[in-house]
C-alpha cells in the first residue's frame, strides 16, 4: 500500500507548485515543462513578465499577486482552463482587450491594489462563470460597465476608488450576495446607504424611481482642542453670525451638538470638551468624512516640544490613528492677547511642527514595510505588510492655520468664508453632496416635527415601534413599509441626525431623536470632577435610595481608591444630576426599575463602548447552600449582593497588582505589543474592560492589570512614551511540557483581544515581539501573522541574530516543546474572540455574558 500512496503524493506535487517569496524574475524551466500543472503560486516575487506560461495548458489556478507587473501579462489568454486568477498588488494600469474572452471558465478574479481606471469590454465574456471580482484600491472614477453583464457575480469588491455613482442595474438581479464599496466618495447612493447592505441599496433605488433625487449638502464639523482653547466660543459665534464669548463656567461638558446653515450647506457642529476625563468618549463620536477644526490657544502656545504636544501633537496623533483620511483646519484663537509678529511666528512654528510629525509618521511606516520585505521569510508577515501598505496610503490633510480674534465680528466672518471655501472644494470633500429620494427628506422632516411636538419629552427618547407608527400617520409616509422606514432611520443614524443602537440589546428598541441626550447619558458618569459630584449628592436623594451620609462617604472613599461605585451610589448620583438638569422623569428608564439591581439603558451603553465593567464583591459562604455530590447536578446559589461597577478611567496606580504578581522573573514568558505612533488615549482602559470581561479573577490599576485563568497569572503593563509605546505581557514559565500549551493559549487569547480592539483605529500599527532571553541583549523576535491557530512557528530552536544564543522556540513563540517520543498530532487550538461573546480553545469554549462565564 505504501507504493501507491507515494505515487499519489508524487502526482499531487506535480499538479500543485508553490514558489511564493522566492525573489524570482523569470519562471523556472522545470515549471514550464510540467504540462500536468494545475495550480501555480508565484506570490511575492520580482516578476514583470511570465514568458512561456502558455505551455501550462491545464493550469486552473494562477497567483501572481505582489510582484512587479506594470503591463498585464497577455500570455494568460492561452490558459483556457483557468478558474482562479490573482494579480492584486502590482502596478498594472491597463488590461488589453482579447484576454478574458478566451477564459470561459474563470470564476475568481482579483485585480485589487493596482492602478486601473477601466476594465476591458470583453470581461463580459465571463458572464456565465465569474462569481468573485475584486477591483478595490484602484483609480476607478466611473463604474466599469462590463461588470453589469456578469450575470453570476456573487461577490464584488470596489472599495477605495473614486466612484461618485453606482448603477441601479448592478442590484436588480438576485445573484449578488456581497458588495463592498467603502472608501468611495459616493453621492448616489450615499456611502451611508451602502453601509446597510444590498437590500438597503435596492430599497434606495426603488424609491429613487418614484421621484427626482434631491441633493443634500451636509457637513459634520468636529471642534477639537485642549481645554479653554475657545472651541465653544467659535462654535457659537459661527452659529449666531457674530462674536459670542462663552464664560469659563459655561464651557462644554462632554460634547455639545448644534446645527446651522451657510448658504445651501447644513453644518452639524460637534463641540468636544477638552478635559482629559472626556477623551474616553471621543472615540464613539469622532467619525470619518468630517471637517475637523483644531482650535489652538495662541496666547498659551509656546514654541517648544512640551506645549506643542499638549495643545496640538496629541490631537494630530489621535486623528491620524482614528480617522487617518481627515481634513483638519487649525484655528488659532486669543490673537487679541498676542502681538502681530508673535502670531506670525507661532503660526509658522505650529505648521512646521505638524509637517514634521506627518513626515516622521510616513518615514516610520516606510521603515516598518522595508523591515518586513527584507526579512528572511516575508511570507510569514503578509497580513502585517498589507495593513502597513494600507496605512501608507492614508494621510491627514492639514489646511493652513487661520488666526482669529473671537471678539471681532470680521474675523468670525473671515473664518466662515474659509470654511465654506474648503467645503466647496470637491478634492477635499468629494462626499459632501448626497443624492436622496424625496422620501428620505420627508421622513427626516417628520422626525423633526415629532421631536418638536408638545407631546415629546425634552430627552427625545422614543420607542421604535411607536416612532414607526407615528411616522406612518403622516400623509406622505402612510404607504411606506416598516423595512423602508427602518432603512431610513439607519441612514439618519449614520449621518448623526438620530441615534439608534440596534446592536445593543437594551437599546435596540429605543431611538434618540435628540442625539444631545445621548451625550447627557455619557456625561452622567464620564465627566470632569466626578468626585465633587458624588460628594454633593443631597440628603433627600440619599434617603430616596435608602442610603445615609456615611454611605456617601464610603462611596467617595471606595471610588478614590478603587474607581468603583456600587449600584446604589450610581443611582443616587444619576438621580441627583438628572434632577439638577430638570430631567428626573427619565430616571427609571435610564437606570432600570429595580433599586438594587437591574441594568437600564445607561449601563448597557457604557458597557457596549467599554467604559465601565460590572464586577462582583465576594460574599460570605452560604450555609444554606446544597451539598455538592459528585456525578449529580449542582446549581450555584444566585447572588443577591449589590452590583458594583469599575470605571478604569479613574483608576490610580497602586502596588496591589505587583504584590499579587510577586515581581518579574528572568524566566517569565515575556512578549511586548508595540504601538505606533503611540497607544491611543483610553485604549488601555478599554482593553482592561475587554480582558476582565473574559477573566473574572483580576486585579487592576492605572497602568497594570493581572488576569488569572485556571490558577495561572498573566501580568499586563502599559508603557506609553514617545517612540516607545508598548503593552508588556508576562506569564510564569511552566515547569512541565504540558504547561506551555496552557500558558501560550492564555497569552495568545489576550493578544487577540488587544488586536481586535486596535482595529477601531485604522491608522494604528501594532506588532508583537518577544525579547531575547539573554540578559542585556536588546534584540527582539517579531511574531509572524496570527492565523487563528496557537502555533506561530514549526521550528524547535530559535537563534538570536544579535547575541547568537539559541533557545527552545517554546520560550519565545507559541509552541509546545516536543517530547522524546512524539505523540499523535493534536488539532491546533483555534481562537475566536468577540467583545462580549465566545472564546474558543480547540474543542472547548466559554460563553461570556458580561461577568457570567459558563462552559459549553
Amino acid at each position: 500500500m505504501a507504493q501507491p500512496r507515494a505515487c499519489q503524493e508524487q502526482e499531487d506535487r506535480s499538479r500543485e507548485v508553490n514558489l511564493s517569496t522566492q525573489r524570482l524574475r523569470v519562471l523556472p524551466p522545470a515549471v514550464l515543462g510540467n504540462s500536468m500543472l494545475e495550480s501555480l503560486d508565484l506570490d511575492r516575487n520580482k516578476l514583470r513578465s511570465i514568458t512561456g506560461i502558455s505551455k501550462l495548458c491545464n493550469l486552473k489556478k494562477l497567483i501572481l499577486s505582489k510582484n512587479e507587473f506594470v503591463d498585464f501579462p497577455k500570455e494568460i489568454q492561452s490558459l483556457v482552463c483557468l478558474e482562479r486568477l490573482e494579480l492584486n498588488q502590482n502596478q498594472i494600469r491597463t488590461i488589453p482587450e482579447g484576454v478574458f474572452s478566451r477564459l470561459p471558465r474563470l470564476k475568481h478574479l482579483r485585480l485589487n491594489n493596482n492602478r486601473l481606471c477601466a476594465l476591458p469590454r470583453d470581461l463580459a465574456a465571463c458572464q456565465g462563470s465569474l462569481q468573485y471580482l475584486n477591483i478595490s484600491n484602484n483609480l476607478f472614477r466611473s463604474f466599469p460597465q462590463p461588470v453589469l453583464q456578469l450575470a453570476r457575480l456573487q461577490e464584488f469588491h470596489v472599495q477605495n476608488n473614486a466612484l461618485r455613482q453606482l448603477p441601479k442595474e448592478l442590484f436588480q438581479g438576485q445573484s449578488l450576495k456581497m458588495f463592498k464599496a467603502s472608501g468611495n466618495p459616493l453621492r448616489e447612493p450615499p456611502i451611508e446607504v451602502c453601509a446597510g447592505g444590498i437590500q438597503q441599496i435596492r430599497n434606495y433605488f426603488n424609491q429613487l424611481q418614484h421621484g427626482l433625487g434631491q441633493e443634500d449638502k451636509r457637513v459634520k464639523t468636529m471642534f477639537l482642542g485642549a481645554s479653554l482653547a475657545g472651541k465653544s466660543t467659535i462654535c457659537r459665534s459661527l452659529k449666531q453670525g457674530q462674536s459670542k464669548l462663552v464664560p469659563k463656567e459655561e464651557r462644554t461638558v462632554g460634547i455639545e451638538i448644534s446645527e446651522f446653515q451657510i448658504e445651501d450647506f447644513t453644518f452639524l457642529f460637534w463641540d468636544f470638551a477638552g478635559q482629559l476625563e472626556y477623551y474616553m468618549t471621543h472615540h464613539v463620536f469622532i467619525t470619518p468624512q468630517a471637517l475637523v477644526i483644531l482650535v489652538i490657544n495662541l496666547h498659551m502656545y509656546q514654541t517648544n516640544d512640551k506645549t506643542f504636544k499638549e495643545l496640538i501633537g496629541f490631537w494630530i496623533n489621535n486623528l491620524s490613528m482614528r480617522v487617518p483620511n481627515s481634513v483638519v483646519l487649525p484655528v488659532g484663537t486669543h490673537v487679541d492677547c498676542c502681538q502681530e509678529q508673535e502670531v506670525a511666528e507661532k503660526t509658522h512654528d505650529i505648521m512646521a511642527r505638524i509637517t514634521a510629525m506627518l513626515e516622521e509618521r510616513k518615514n516610520n511606516l516606510a521603515h516598518f514595510i522595508d523591515n518586513l520585505e527584507g526579512s528572511e521569510e516575508p511570507k510569514f508577515y503578509v497580513d502585517q505588510w498589507e495593513k502597513l501598505k494600507e496605512m501608507e496610503s492614508c494621510t491627514l490633510t492639514i489646511l493652513n492655520l487661520v488666526a482669529v480674534n473671537c471678539t471681532d465680528h470680521c474675523d468670525i466672518k473671515k473664518l466662515e468664508a474659509t470654511i465654506l471655501k474648503h467645503v466647496k472644494n470637491e478634492e477635499l470633500f468629494p462626499e459632501v453632496v448626497r443624492v436622496l429620494p424625496p422620501v428620505y427628506r420627508q421622513v427626516e422632516a417628520a422626525i423633526v416635527d415629532i421631536a418638536q411636538s408638545e407631546e415629546m419629552a425634552g430627552h427625545g427618547m422614543m420607542d421604535l415601534q411607536y416612532l414607526v407608527s407615528k411616522l406612518c400617520q403622516h400623509e406622505h409616509l402612510a404607504s411606506l413599509g416598516r423595512e423602508l422606514l427602518q432603512d431610513i432611520l439607519r441612514y439618519l443614524h449614520r449621518i448623526g441626525l438620530v441615534v439608534w443602537y440596534e446592536e445593543i440589546k437594551h437599546l435596540e428598541s429605543t431611538v434618540f431623536l435628540q442625539p444631545t441626550f445621548l451625550i447627557t447619558m455619557f456625561k452622567l458618569l464620564v465627566r470632569h470632577q466626578l468626585i465633587q459630584q458624588l460628594e454633593s449628592i443631597p440628603v433627600e436623594t440619599l434617603i430616596g435610595e435608602r442610603a445615609t451620609i456615611r454611605d456617601r462617604a464610603n462611596w467617595v472613599c471606595t471610588f478614590k481608591s478603587k474607581a468603583m461605585l456600587c449600584h446604589r451610589a450610581v443611582r443616587a448620583l444619576v438621580k441627583h444630576q438628572l434632577c439638577s438638569e430638570g430631567m428626573w422623569d427619565v430616571f427609571e428608564e435610564i437606570m432600570g426599575h429595580r433599586p438594587h439591581r437591574g441594568r437600564g439603558k445607561l449601563f448597557s451603553l457604557l458597557e457596549h463602548f467599554e467604559l465601565c465593567l460590572e464586577v462582583k464583591h465576594t460574599g460570605a459562604l452560604n450555609p444554606q447552600a446544597r451539598e455538592f455530590v459528585p456525578g449529580k447536578p449542582w446549581e450555584t446559589t444566585r447572588s443577591q449582593g449589590e452590583s458594583w461597577y469599575l470605571f478604569p478611567t479613574y483608576l490610580n496606580q497602586t502596588e496591589e497588582v505587583y504584590e499579587v504578581w510577586g515581581g518579574d522573573h528572568p524566566e517569565d514568558l515575556h512578549i511586548r505589543a508595540y504601538f505606533s505612533p503611540e497607544i491611543p488615549e483610553g485604549f488601555f482602559q478599554r482593553f482592561l474592560v475587554k480582558a476582565c470581561s473574559f477573566y473574572s479573577t483580576h486585579w487592576v490599576a492605572k497602568v497594570t492589570c493581572l488576569l488569572v485563568c485556571n490558577g495561572r497569572p498573566l501580568l499586563i503593563k502599559e508603557n506609553n512614551q514617545r517612540a516607545y509605546s508598548y503593552l508588556e505581557l508576562r506569564c510564569r514559565k511552566p515547569s512541565e511540557r504540558t504547561g506551555f500549551q496552557l500558558a501560550w493559549d492564555f497569552l495568545v487569547a489576550v493578544v487577540l483581544l488587544m488586536q481586535k480592539l486596535s482595529e477601531e483605529w485604522p491608522g494604528l500599527h501594532v506588532c508583537v515581539k518577544s525579547p531575547c532571553r539573554t540578559s542585556g541583549c536588546l534584540a527582539e523576535l517579531l511574531w509572524p501573522d496570527m492565523d487563528g491557530t496557537g502555533a506561530t512557528t514549526k521550528e524547535d530552536v530559535k537563534t538570536c541574530g544579535t547575541c547568537g544564543h539559541r533557545f527552545g522556540a517554546e520560550l519565545l513563540l507559541p509552541k509546545v516543546p516536543r517530547p522524546l517520543e512524539e505523540p499523535p498530532a493534536q488539532p491546533s487550538a483555534h481562537y475566536y474572540v468577540t467583545s462580549y461573546g465566545t472564546t474558543t480553545f480547540g474543542p472547548s469554549s466559554i460563553q461570556v455574558t458580561r461577568q457570567n462565564i459558563s462552559s459549553e
